[in-house]
């Protein structure tokens, strides 16, 4: 296999790139995952459900277990739970009829049957997008609920089997703005007579369930809490600003900002989020873990200017909606999370922003969905 050359040039001495997804963006995100220094071992052999498989974090989970068996000869078994089967195996295109990936139909808002013993369950399966979150509250509530009950009673019967879930920043709730990082213990309020409350309250809920099967049957548990994460299978009309910038670049468009710009957030590119999701998996003794780069602690106007300077050559601009009065920014609007935790187990980010954003814009431009002026 060919040896990994990062974007931008600089060779990174990580594992041979594996041929999983045949994007040359994924297949190098994936080396430089399973290059991490983890005990990778202790996957070996273990059949992984994986829920929610065709999303975006759930989806670099699989491939970096098929990864690892390519580059490390691990033996594992992913079992790809979707709602959509056909549709599922368009996006595994090129993985889609290895022997180590089953693709198993279902939906975690009902009873969910697996035909054999399983050893980890990495549960993604949640509405995503913030609109789905107004639109459909009881789908978004009963997804993470039921959902979290489903599964923690399948490792019930697998004994030993662990449970991750992929919670998220939202579970903390509005705090007063400081313009501090929050730690894993910092909660703030939620309105729950707001319908929005849907997706905040059922990942505080999974939380607890998952918590309580610990406390009842012996469950091991992970939750690993993601902030703002970006990347490769990012959808363009996700309706979040990562991705309205990104196709803003790729169409060669000025950003404009609705707003201020001054909210700020914790950005995360997706490789660097999932090899921190496995770190808290394989080498963490606490309940809960901040998956998150405190680096990019940003505003929502730095990123805009963080996604021009991406292609520089299309000589981009930030601008403003009428109306917005920029002088008005506020640099420390806004909470990100803290990452101390993470960081302790040994995990620091090896992308960071400004490779991230160019990687995120090139695994669109190699569909064909934006092209490099």
């Amino acid at each position: 296999m060919p040896e990994q050359t990062a974007r931008g040039g600089e060779p990174t001495p990580h594992a041979p790139v594996p041929h999983v997804t045949g994007s040359a963006t994924i297949d190098g995100d994936v080396a430089e995952i399973i290059g991490q220094t983890l005990p990778w071992d202790d996957l070996a052999g273990k059949t992984v459900l994986v829920t929610g498989a065709a999303g975006m974090i759930p989806a670099y989970a699989v491939y970096t277990l098929l990864g690892l068996n390519d580059v490390r000869d691990a033996g594992i078994t992913v079992l790809a739970l979707v709602r959509d089967v056909d549709k599922a195996r368009r996006q595994f295109a090129d993985a889609a009829d290895r022997e180590d990936l089953l693709f198993v139909h279902g939906d975690v808002r009902h009873a969910i049957e697996i035909d054999r013993p399983v050893d980890l369950v990495i549960h993604g399966a949640s509405p995503a997008r913030p609109s789905l979150h107004a639109a459909s509250p009881v789908d978004t509530i009963r997804a993470n609920v039921t959902g979290a009950f489903g599964l923690l009673d399948l490792c019930v019967a697998s004994p030993g089997a662990r449970f991750v879930l992929m919670s998220s920043a939202e579970v903390y709730g509005q705090r007063v703005s400081d313009g501090s990082l929050v730690a894993e213990d910092e909660y703030g309020s939620v309105d729950i007579l707001n319908p929005r409350a849907s997706y905040t309250e059922g990942k505080r809920a999974a939380e607890t369930i998952a918590v309580s099967y610990h406390a009842q049957h012996g469950v091991p548990i992970t939750i690993a809490r993601f902030g703002h994460i970006y990347g490769p299978g990012m959808a363009l009309d996700d309706g979040r600003v990562q991705a309205d910038f990104t196709a803003d670049v790729l169409a060669g468009r000025d950003i404009t900002l609705n707003s201020d710009g001054s909210a700020r957030r914790t950005y995360t590119y997706l490789a660097d989020a999932v090899s921190g999701m496995f770190a808290a998996i394989l080498q963490g003794e606490d309940t809960a873990y901040n998956v998150s780069d405190r680096d990019g602690f940003i505003s929502i106007r730095e990123l805009a200017e963080a996604f021009t300077r991406a292609r520089p050559e299309k000589d981009l601009t930030v601008r403003f909606a009428e109306g917005v009065d920029h002088r008005r920014y506020n640099s420390v609007k806004g909470q990100g999370l803290d990452d101390t935790r993470l960081r302790s187990l040994g995990w620091a980010p090896h992308v960071g922003l400004g490779r991230g954003l160019d990687r995120t814009i090139a695994w669109h431009e190699e569909r064909g969905e934006g092209n490099r002026s």
